[in-house]
C-alpha cells in the first residue's frame, strides 16, 4: 500500500531536475542493512552506500542507541571554548585510523565545508611561518570539492561553477584530468598510463612561481566525477613536487575514507600521505551530519606557536562542530569498521566486485569501465543529441527492478555498503546488465 503522497512544491532539492522529479517522484520511506524500502513497499538494493556514506549499511542499531543516549545526557553544547567528552574521544579515534602524522583533528559538518577548512587551514600555516605570500592553490579538472566557494574555485567541474564564475576565489589554477579512455578504456584498478600528467605541475609552478602557492588539491580517487582512479604514480609524484616546493598536499578524501578502496583511507592505500586530509560521509555512517580534517603535526603545530597562549590560533569553526550526537555516531561508527572488519571485508570482496562490474564489457553502450575498492563505474556512449539520456533511463530501470544505482552525466557508479555480499554484488549487476539491454 502506497505511503500518502507529501506537498513537494516547498522543497526546493539538491542536484536534482526538481521538474523531472516532481512530475514523477522517488521517495524512500525507510531502510535497513543493505535495503531501502520505497513508498510503494519495494525493497531496494542499495547500490550506492546511500551517497557514497552508508559503508556500514543502513539502520545499524548500536549506532541508533548512542545517539539516542547521547541525546537524552547531552543535546549540544557550544564548541567554542567550551567542550564535551565525546567530541575528545571520536577525535582520539579519528586520529588513531589517519596515515601516520596527520593526527590533529578539527571537526565540520559536511565535506563542502572540511574543504573549506582545508584551505583555511593551508592558508594560516603558511602565514604562521612567514610566507603570507602563499595564497594560490592548484585543483585539478573534474575535480570535485563540494558547493562552498572554496571547493567550488578549486573544483574543476564546469557546470558547478558556470553561474557563479565572477565570484570564485582568485588566484586558483587546475591540473589536467587524468581520465583518458583512449589510452587506458577497461583498466583493473590504477591504469598504467598517466602518471606524467602529474609533471604538469611543475609547469604550472613555473608560471605562477612556486614560493606563491599554498596548496594543491585533489581527491586520490575522483568519485563524483565517475570513478577516476589515479595512474601508477601519479599521487607520489605530486606529494614529491609539493615536498619539494614547500606547498601542502592536500587528499579530498570525503568518498574514499572509511573503507571503500579496502583501507581506512586512500592514502595508506597508495602509500601517499598529504599534509591535510578531509573526510565527511562515512565518518559516521551519514547518521548525522559531520565531516573533519584530519592535520599534520607539523602544520598543527606552527599554528599553535604563531602568538601568545590566551590567543585564539585559527579564527575559524562551525556552531555544530563535534556536536555531542554527531560525535556519539562516530564512535559507534568506528566500532563497528573495527568490530565487523569492514574495511578488510572491503578489501577482500574487490576482486568479486571487480570480476562482477567488468562483466559488463561488451553490454549495450558500454563505452569504459573503471574501478577500485568497493567503486566503480561504467561509461556510457551518449545517444546523440542527448546527452545523459541513456544513464537517466538505465538508472530508471535498475529502480524498477529493485537496485539503486547513481548516475551522472552518462555514467552509472557502484559504490555499495561494505556489508554487501557476493550474491548480491551478482544481483546489482545482473540488473543492470539487463538494464542495459533495456534501454535504446
Amino acid at each position: 500500500m502506497s505511503a500518502e503522497m507529501p506537498d513537494l512544491q516547498s522543497l526546493w532539492m539538491p542536484f536534482t531536475a526538481n521538474r523531472q522529479f516532481k512530475a514523477a517522484p522517488r521517495l524512500l520511506v525507510s531502510a535497513k542493512g543493505m535495503y531501502y524500502t520505497d513508498a510503494d513497499g519495494h525493497r531496494i538494493l542499495d547500490g550506492t552506500a546511500g551517497l557514497w556514506c552508508c559503508n556500514a549499511g543502513h539502520g545499524r542499531e548500536e549506532i541508533i542507541e548512542a545517539v539516542h543516549t547521547q541525546m537524552r545526557a547531552l543535546d549540544y553544547a557550544p564548541p567554542f571554548q567550551m567542550g564535551h567528552p565525546l567530541a575528545f574521544e571520536a577525535a582520539r579515534r579519528l586520529a588513531a585510523l589517519m596515515p601516520a602524522g596527520l593526527d590533529r583533528i578539527f571537526f565540520t559538518n559536511s565535506g563542502s565545508e572540511s574543504v573549506d577548512t582545508a584551505l583555511k587551514i593551508a592558508l594560516a600555516y603558511h602565514r604562521a611561518r612567514g610566507e603570507g605570500q602563499r595564497m594560490r592553490f592548484i585543483g585539478r579538472e573534474r575535480g570535485y570539492h563540494g558547493v562552498g566557494f572554496g571547493g567550488m574555485s578549486v573544483g574543476g567541474i564546469g557546470t558547478n561553477r558556470k553561474a557563479y564564475a565572477g565570484n570564485l576565489m582568485p588566484g586558483v589554477d587546475h591540473l589536467p584530468a587524468t581520465l583518458n579512455i583512449a589510452e587506458a578504456a577497461f583498466t583493473r584498478g590504477q591504469p598504467a598510463w598517466g602518471a606524467h600528467l602529474a609533471d604538469d605541475l611543475e609547469r604550472l609552478l613555473a608560471l605562477h612561481d612556486p614560493s606563491t602557492v599554498a596548496g594543491v588539491i585533489v581527491e586520490p580517487m575522483a568519485g563524483s566525477a565517475g570513478v577516476i582512479v589515479p595512474p601508477v604514480g601519479y599521487l607520489e609524484r605530486l606529494r614529491e613536487l609539493c615536498t619539494r616546493h614547500g606547498i601542502a598536499l592536500i587528499f579530498d578524501e570525503v568518498i574514499t575514507a572509511f573503507g571503500r578502496l579496502g583501507a581506512a583511507t586512500a592514502a595508506q592505500r597508495f602509500g601517499v600521505t598529504p599534509d591535510l586530509l578531509t573526510m565527511a560521509k562515512g565518518v559516521n555512517n551519514a547518521a548525522i551530519p559531520m565531516g573533519a580534517v584530519a592535520v599534520s603535526r607539523e602544520i598543527h603545530d606552527t599554528i599553535m606557536a604563531a602568538g601568545p597562549g590566551n590567543a585564539i590560533e585559527l579564527f575559524h569553526g562551525y556552531t555544530y562542530s563535534g556536536h555531542p550526537a554527531a560525535a556519539a555516531a562516530a564512535v559507534a561508527t568506528l566500532d563497528l569498521y573495527e568490530k565487523e572488519g569492514l574495511f578488510a571485508r572491503a578489501a577482500r570482496l574487490e576482486p568479486v566486485f571487480e570480476s562482477a562490474v567488468h562483466g559488463l564489457r561488451g553490454a549495450p553502450h558500454v563505452k569504459d569501465i573503471r574501478n577500485i575498492g568497493m567503486a566503480a563505474a561504467i561509461e556510457l556512449e551518449p545517444r546523440p543529441g542527448q546527452p545523459g539520456a541513456r544513464a537517466y533511463e538505465a538508472f530508471l530501470a535498475c529502480l524498477k527492478a529493485g537496485v539503486l544505482v547513481r548516475f551522472t552525466g552518462d555514467i552509472l557508479a557502484f559504490s555499495p555498503p561494505l556489508i554487501i555480499d557476493e550474491e548480491q554484488i551478482g544481483t546489482l549487476f545482473s540488473v543492470v546488465e539487463t538494464a542495459l539491454h533495456s534501454v535504446d
